[in-house]
Order: structure tokens, then sequence, then C-alpha cells
């Protein structure tokens, strides 16, 4: 299968991803391996992370998993490449009590690129070079966290001039805003960080906090274009807007804007107008708002049956009038927001085989997006790439030649996939978190 020129498009991943299935019994050649297509694998078989496919690969644990994340901007660059990367990410866990639960800042930093095979031949020599080598190219993580009654539902961070903050929904029905600037100091120098764990963390409070939504929820999101306005969304249907003071504080309208008739799954505001946000619902429906209007009748376009169950996740393009979709059928679908009102999607694409947990478009690429499902597949599309027909792939292996022709690349080995993002910074990188924890990982393709 082919992609476009300085693309090559791959379904192997690894171990703990993985793709190629080998069988410790006998002696054939590897094949990919497929979640939901093709036979099962049979005893003695075993998933191999196919490191060739792979720019960049780690992970990271946090103790008790995380359910959603946000990569926190930093002020390192834009378009950084060269390896080895530092990001920072807001994170906040799902522990199993109430009062374990933590809002984290962590700071991940010497990430090398996975090593290339070892050459035929090789020395002791070489050998002892390597594992020096291989001490210095340790990833290396710092972790600030701050205690958290209730588990922590979603996290968003936004920058408000020189201040980062945080969104957080927790479970207990509360929407918190906290600030990070300290948080962001501390990992950044050790000796900050151990005063800070020992004498600070416990007095970290939320600067606001909001209880109207009378119950928990999912649904948050910072508007890129007005620094601190805010939309929340929750189970109980209602969606509330935030508008920030001059004190430093919010002012939240009380009247929620009315349409949807079950949970608010996901928020987006539009990157072009200052007033338009998108809304996705267990109700099946997208819909579109203009905060101009009245909260009862700011429901400008809906389309009702977007997919067959709930809609789980939305993404809107920065680049394109597209607006990307996540259910729990399992499909992926692009909508056109110039032809919203036909109520039928431009594109479907169906390679998960359970609900859709998060997609994001890519932050540069306007055709390329990335998606995470309940199946344990992290998947990457393009939608400029079409077969060549004259790609020998699909003739040496024939399972794959009904794929979609966009499909880029199936990441594979994490337990319970949650949420994923693009790194803003750092072209092609994907963070990911599940309940095996964080991932962090460039492939190929992209």
């Amino acid at each position: 299968m082919a992609a476009r020129k300085g693309r090559r498009r791959t379904c192997e991943t690894g171990e703990p991803m993985d793709a190629e299935s080998h069988d410790a019994g006998s002696e054939g050649p590897p094949q990919v391996y497929l979640p939901g297509r093709g036979p099962p694998l049979r005893e003695g078989e075993e998933l191999v992370m196919d490191e060739e496919a792979y720019v960049l690969y780690h992970r990271a644990q946090t103790g008790a998993p995380c359910l959603s994340f946000d990569i926190v901007r930093d002020h390192l660059g834009d378009n950084r490449t060269e390896l080895p990367l530092t990001l920072y990410l807001c994170a906040g866990t799902q522990a199993e009590s109430s009062q374990s639960n933590r809002l984290l800042m962590l700071r991940m930093h010497n990430l090398h690129g996975t090593k290339p095979p070892p050459s035929e031949g090789s020395d002791e020599e070489e050998e002892e070079e390597d594992e020096e080598d291989e001490e210095e190219r340790k990833p290396q993580l710092e972790l600030a966290m701050v205690p958290h009654y209730g588990g922590i539902n979603r996290v968003r961070v936004s920058w408000l001039g020189e201040e980062p903050v945080a969104g957080v929904w927790s479970e207990k029905g509360q929407v918190e805003v906290f600030a990070l600037r300290r948080l962001l100091q501390v990992v950044d120098d050790p000796q900050a960080l151990a005063i800070f764990l020992r004498d600070e963390q416990a007095r970290v409070k939320p600067i606001f906090a909001f209880s109207g939504h009378m119950g928990e929820g999912f649904a948050l999101d910072w508007s890129p274009r007005v620094p601190g306005r805010l939309l929340t969304g929750d189970c109980q249907k209602n969606i509330h807007l935030w508008t920030p003071t001059d004190g430093g504080s919010w002012h939240v309208d009380q009247r929620p804007f009315v349409g949807h008739t079950r949970s608010v799954e996901d928020l987006q505001w539009s990157p072009t107008e200052d007033t338009v946000f998108a809304s996705c619902s267990a109700d099946a429906s997208i819909r579109i708002w203009d905060i101009r209007a009245a909260p009862s009748k700011a429901c400008m376009l809906t389309t009702a049956t977007a997919h067959d169950g709930d809609v789980n996740v939305i993404s809107w393009s920065r680049r394109e009038p597209f607006l990307l979709s996540g259910g729990d059928d399992g499909a992926l679908k692009v909508w056109d927001l110039r032809q919203f009102k036909s109520g039928s999607p431009v594109a479907t694409f169906k390679q998960h085989v359970a609900p859709v947990t998060s997609v994001e478009w890519h932050p540069q690429d306007s055709g390329v997006f990335a998606a995470s499902g309940a199946d344990n597949q992290i998947t990457q599309w393009d939608l400029a790439v079409e077969r060549d027909p004259e790609a020998g792939d699909t003739e040496t292996d024939p399972g794959l030649a009904d794929l979609p022709q966009q499909l880029l690349f199936v990441h594979q080995g994490e337990t319970d996939l949650k949420e994923l993002h693009w790194h803003p910074q750092c072209p092609g990188v994907l963070v990911s978190t599940a309940l095996s924890g964080f991932t962090v990982f460039r492939t190929i393709s992209v």
C-alpha cells in the first residue's frame, strides 16, 4: 500500500504495541496483525514491535491511571524536530479512592529516538560503547503533584497572557480552574520540586470553582481566540459559558444552552469565529452554536443522527472547514461545515471495532488526524492519500487490500485507551493516555 511521496504507510506496531505476529513454534515469516480483521492470535503466537516503524517511542507511568491530560505549550520553540525532546503535560488521576487523586504536572525530557538495529559483526568494544550510550539515552520524568478530592474526568490547559491555567472537570460535579505557573517552575528545578512536594503541594487550591452543573461531566474547551473564555458541558445535557472578568475570576452564565436531550460528551470552539462552537452528545447529534444569541436560541445547525449511538468526541480543524467526530459505533466521520445542513459526512472511516475515545486533527498538516478506540488501537489517517496502483504490498499481503486507503498507521499495545493529543510544537509527535500509562511516539508515517 502506498502513500504520497515522502510518507511511508504502515500498519505495523509493537511490544507492548504491535503488529507483527510470530508463532513461537514455526519458522514462517512475520505477519501483520490487525485486531478485528483476520484470525485472532493462536496459542504460542506473540506480538513483536516493529521498531523500524517508529522514529520515537517512550512510555511513562504515574501511579493511578489518568483519564485525561493536555499538552502544555512551552517556551522551547515551535517546529522542534531535533532529538532528544522535552515536553510538558498536565493530567488528572482516576484513583480507587476519591482522596487519593492528584492533579499532575509532568516534565518528560531526554526523549531520544528509537535506536537503529546493531550492525552485523559488532565487537565487544562497540557493545560497551552501546551500553554507555544506553545510559545517556535514558528518558527522564519529573512529576509535581497537587492533591485533588475526586477523580478528574477531563483536563484542558490554556494560557491567559503569561499565566498557564488548567480547567478541571471532576467526578464530584465541580469544574475548577488551577493556576499552573508554580508547577511548571518546579518540574524544571529538582531542588524546588523537593521543597514544593514537602511544603507547598497541600496548600494549592483552585483559583475558581463552579458547582452549578449539579452533577458531573466531561466536556470542556477553552477558546483559542478569546483568552479565558470557557465552555463546560455535563452529563445532564447542559452547557454553560464562562466569561473572564477583570479581577482574574469568571462569570458563568447560569442559563444553559438548550438543545441536547442527553449527556454532552465533547465541546469544541471554532478556530476562526470568536462566538461559534460545536457540541456532540449521547443523543447521537452534533450541534453548531453561536453565543451571540440567547442560550435557548443559540443552536444554529444540527445533524440529529450523526452516528449510530453516542457521539463521544469531536475535533475542529484549525486549517480547513472540517469537523471530525468519533462515536460508540466505532466510526470516524469528517463533516464539511459548508455542507453541514445536508446531514451527510464527506467521509466515513471504519477501522475501529469498539467505541472511539479520542480524535484530533494534526496541528500543521490539514489532512492528517489521529484517533484512539476502546479496541486498544490508535490510528493515523491522511485524507490526501490515494492507493498507488503500481505498489505491490497488497499483492504480497492480501489481508491489507480492504483497508481504507487513507489509513496510514495502526499503533497497538496500550490497554484501555482514553485520550490522545498531537504535540503542537513537535511535528508528528503523539501522546496518549491509557490504563497502561502514557505513551509518547512518532511514527515514520507522519
